[in-house]
C-alpha cells in the first residue's frame, strides 16, 4: 500500500474510531456498515488500530483485492468533472446516467444536491476533494494490499461482505480471496447491482444488512 494511501486510511480509520466512541455503551460496541472507502477505513480501524472497536463489520463492495480496471474506471469518472464541474444538476444527471446505464435516470434531481456543491462561479462540483482523487487514489489504490489483507485477518468481530454482482471492483476472484482471509465471513451477492449497491438495489441491500445485524445484535434473536 502506498505511503500516502496508508496514512490516509489510518486517518480515516481513526475518525471512525472517534465516532464509534460516541456511541459506545457499557454492554456493546457499535456495528459499522462501510461502503467502498468507508469499508477500507473500517477494516483498518477494526483490524489494526483498535481491534474490538466494532461489534460487527459490514463491507459494501470493497475487499483488499480490487480489480485494477474497475478502480481506473471509477477514478476516471470521479476525476473527469472534478475541476470544471457541471453547469446544472441536469447536466450532472446526464453524466451519471451515461455512466450508470442500468439505472433509471431520476426525474427529481434534488437528491443530487447531497453529492454536489454549488461554487461561487455558479457551477456544481462533487463534494469530494479533487486533490484526493488526483494525487492519492490514482497512484496507490491497488498497490501493496498486504496491510489490508492482514487487517482483515485480525478482525475478530463478525464480518459481512455485500457485493454488487455486476461490480467493476469486486470480482469473483476478489470474493474468493476475501473468503480465504475471513473464512467465517457472511457473504451476500446482490443481483443487478454494481459498486453502488444501495443505490441500485436498496430494498435488497437493506434487508440483507438488517438480517445480518439482527443476528449479531445483543439481545435480538436470530
Amino acid at each position: 500500500m502506498g505511503f500516502g494511501w496508508r496514512l490516509f486510511l489510518k486517518a480515516f480509520g481513526s475518525d471512525l474510531i472517534a465516532v464509534a466512541a460516541e456511541f459506545e455503551c457499557e454492554r456493546c460496541a457499535p456495528h459499522i456498515v462501510g461502503a467502498s472507502l468507508g469499508g477500507l477505513g473500517a477494516v483498518i480501524a477494526a483490524g489494526t488500530l483498535k481491534p474490538g472497536v466494532f461489534s460487527s463489520v459490514t463491507l459494501v463492495d470493497i475487499t483488499p483485492n480490487l480489480e485494477e480496471s474497475g478502480v481506473t474506471k471509477i477514478v476516471g469518472f470521479m476525476g473527469e468533472h472534478s475541476k470544471d464541474g457541471f453547469s446544472s444538476l441536469n447536466e450532472a444527471a446526464d453524466v451519471i446516467a451515461k455512466y450508470l446505464p442500468h439505472r433509471r435516470r431520476p426525474k427529481d434531481l434534488e437528491g443530487l444536491r447531497k453529492n454536489l456543491r454549488l461554487g461561487q462561479d455558479g457551477r456544481w462540483r462533487w463534494h469530494w476533494d479533487p486533490a484526493f482523487i488526483q494525487d492519492v487514489v490514482r497512484r496507490s489504490a491497488v498497490e501493496r494490499v498486504g496491510d489490508l489483507e492482514q487487517s482483515v485477518r485480525n478482525i475478530k468481530a463478525p464480518i459481512h461482505l455485500v457485493r454488487g454482482r455486476m461490480s467493476e471492483l469486486v470480482s469473483d476472484a476478489s470474493v474468493e480471496a476475501f473468503k480465504a482471509l475471513a473464512p467465517d465471513a457472511h457473504f451476500t451477492d446482490v443481483a443487478d447491482a454494481r459498486h453502488m449497491v444501495a443505490g441500485d438495489k436498496n430494498d435488497v441491500f437493506t434487508a440483507a444488512v438488517s438480517d445480518f445485524l439482527r443476528k449479531h445484535s445483543e439481545g435480538i434473536d436470530a
